[in-house]
């Protein structure tokens, strides 16, 4: 044998003599792996053996890089490697030196592009979470993102992202973005994420819902099952919140206003809650009636927002701005003919209601029917 075999014939024979019989097996199947040139078995064991809680030192990782990883992985799948090598960084102290080995190894996996994108969002955590560079973060989850949207498909990458972009986003206190990508990070990766950091990331992101700029559909958090991990624990009032909230139930709002003030950035924000719950609450007013009868008065929605007259009409104009609801004002009148009401994530209770209005439209259709056959009968008889 010569050049780099030489190497690691020596190192894998001195790992095979460690007194651990269970780690030495390891070594030993690896080098068979390696001596048959079974890339691809070679590149699963690795992904496995790396995370060995006896190998979890820098020293000990650079040295199975230095030594044998690096004589053969320009031969093994790009993605691969860099599942593989984000263990190794993670243990390398000096967090600038971990970023220019993620940049070398970018020029080797170029030919991947999810490896390449898999190699920013890691870095993208190293500015975040060790440097406190958030400029570098936010310039690598703004390219990604760009990249991303343009994919096809989901790849193991985009949640990934997701959950980076998530946390820069709470960070700065972007909640409408955090929230956002919060659930887009769910929905691709919630199985890979960790059952005792359910809770948490549910508190967040309820707290995210109810402060976020446009975050009206609420219902979409409420339906996900995340948020049953806050039943049983200090948080579960929140749930009872985030339904008032999808409800635009005002009386609950407030009868809660002892438990959610404890919460500095709620309190804070008081007047902002209030704003948004009389907006649901409008939207609510719309979606429980009946097409024909969308006329709301003006005292009508006094009552339900508890809010003073003089500032409905206000609330009616910020709702048609953003879009909530659709309709015309008429200030002689003081009423409202709502057409159209912002789409949402249901929960039962709307469903059920919505089902009820169905059924009236249905008897209302077959009323119509049956007279029209009646009129139409007495007319060719005539």
């Amino acid at each position: 044998m010569t050049g780099p075999n030489v190497n690691v014939a020596s190192y894998l024979a001195s790992q095979k003599k460690n007194k651990n019989k269970e780690l030495a097996a390891e070594w030993a199947t690896l080098e068979d792996l390696y001596n048959e040139k079974l890339w691809n078995e070679l590149t699963i064991k690795l992904t496995r053996f790396v995370r060995h809680p006896a190998l979890q030192k820098e020293s000990i990782l650079m040295q199975l890089y230095q030594n044998f990883i690096q004589t053969f992985e320009m031969k093994i799948n790009p993605y691969g490697l860099v599942q593989i090598l984000e263990v190794v960084v993670e243990h390398i102290s000096d967090k600038k030196e971990a970023i220019e080995f993620l940049t070398k190894l970018k020029d080797k996996i170029k030919i991947c592009d999810e490896a390449v994108w898999y190699i920013q969002v890691l870095q993208g955590n190293i500015y975040l979470t060790y440097l406190n560079d958030l400029d570098a973060a936010k310039n690598i989850i703004e390219e990604l993102r760009d990249v991303l949207e343009e994919v096809g498909n989901v790849t193991p990458v985009h949640g990934k992202y997701y959950m980076l972009a998530s946390q820069y986003y709470r960070r700065v206190g972007k909640h409408s973005d955090y929230y956002r990508c919060g659930l887009q990070f769910l929905g691709c990766s919630l199985d890979e994420f960790p059952r005792d950091q359910w809770a948490q990331q549910a508190f967040f992101l309820g707290l995210a819902a109810l402060l976020g700029d446009g975050i009206y559909n609420i219902g979409e958090l409420l339906a996900h099952p995340i948020l049953a991990s806050l039943k049983g624990s200090p948080n579960e009032w929140l749930i009872n919140l985030l339904k008032a909230f999808n409800a635009g139930d005002i009386k609950r709002f407030n009868e809660m206003k002892p438990t959610w003030s404890k919460i500095p950035d709620l309190l804070a924000q008081e007047v902002k809650l209030r704003q948004k719950i009389s907006l649901l609450c409008l939207m609510e007013m719309t979606f429980k009636r009946s097409a024909t009868q969308r006329n709301i008065s003006f005292e009508d929605i006094a009552k339900e927002t508890q809010l003073p007259l003089d500032e409905v009409e206000l609330l009616i104009m910020k709702a048609l701005a953003q879009d909530l609801v659709r309709g015309e004002i008429d200030q002689v009148a003081g009423v409202v003919n709502m057409s159209w009401v912002l789409p949402r994530v249901l929960d039962r209770k709307q469903i059920a209601g919505m089902a009820t209005t169905l059924d009236t439209w249905m008897a209302s259709i077959s009323s119509m029917e049956k007279l029209m056959e009646t009129r139409a009968a007495e007319i060719l008889t005539n």
